[in-house]
């Protein structure tokens, strides 16, 4: 079972900026081949430090208003929120220990 929330343009707010953890919003597509790279990865992070963070997803493809509201241009582009605002953005596919390196979880 995934720990990783879906997220849609109309429960972003709720889920992501109205969290009490931090969170990581992964953006993906269906189509990106480098997103199909680093979704086990991400649902590894999601499993593994749950009580630490909360992981999303969004599928830009889906839900471009809140895409474009954080002017995501390439996917995927994971943006760390903090009490409802960004503080980190990583792009592109990393493997697991440089992105846990990068979030902050080791």
């Amino acid at each position: 079972m995934s720990k990783a929330v879906k997220v849609t343009d109309v429960t972003f707010q709720d889920e992501v900026i109205g969290a009490d953890k931090p969170v990581v919003v992964d953006f993906w597509a269906e189509w990106c081949g480098p997103c199909k790279m680093v979704a086990p990865v991400v649902e590894e992070i999601a499993q593994e430090y749950d009580d630490t963070i909360k992981v999303a997803k969004l599928n830009v493809d889906e839900n471009q208003a809140i895409a474009s509201q954080y002017g995501i241009m390439s996917i995927p582009t994971m943006l760390v929120f903090e009490n409802g605002e960004v503080k980190d953005k990583l792009v592109g596919y990393m493997p697991k220990d440089k992105l846990v390196s990068k979030l902050g979880l080791k």
